[in-house]
């Protein structure tokens, strides 16, 4: 009988790897960063307050998203116009899709975005995360090289 090598299964607990402060109205999770899955995918848990700003619209040149409501009603950005997302809805965003998302609803928000391949996006989180808690704003300048930097270009909607 031959044994599946146990260094094949990453498991990566809510305890040690909790939900964290993105500014007061969210909160997210890297659940499986780039550098976990080899660079296949990332996985990120997100949550955002009622009647709060998500990402307004933008597109990624290198890499796509999808977007898998858990609760609440999310808002999504697709095709032009927003539109409300709820608990098992599904978006996937192709490389240069605009897109963008916010919560219009009464109650949390909480989803997953998948994004592909596995870059480290994670850095691009923690670093608005540190941005939103610092209360430090950006000249157009910094804003610019900060989205080139993450591959994010925005979008006028």
């Amino acid at each position: 009988m031959s044994h599946v090598d146990p260094a094949l299964v990453d498991v990566r607990t809510l305890a040690d790897h909790p939900l964290v402060s993105n500014g007061e109205t969210s909160k997210l999770r890297m659940v499986a960063p780039g550098s976990v899955t080899a660079g296949r995918y990332g996985l990120v848990e997100y949550h955002v307050a009622p009647h709060s700003p998500g990402a307004m619209p933008h597109y990624h040149q290198t890499f796509s998203e999808s977007f898998y409501v858990l609760s609440g009603r999310l808002t999504v950005y697709h095709a032009g116009s927003w539109n409300p997302f709820g608990p098992g809805d599904y978006a996937l965003v192709h490389e240069r899709g605009a897109h963008g998302f916010r919560n219009d609803g009464d109650e949390w928000a909480s989803f997953l975005i998948l994004f592909a391949p596995g870059i480290a996006r994670e850095n691009f989180f923690l670093e608005m995360a540190e941005l939103r808690r610092s209360g430090r704003t950006l000249s157009a300048e910094e804003m610019t090289a900060f989205y080139a930097r993450h591959d994010q270009v925005m979008v006028d909607a």
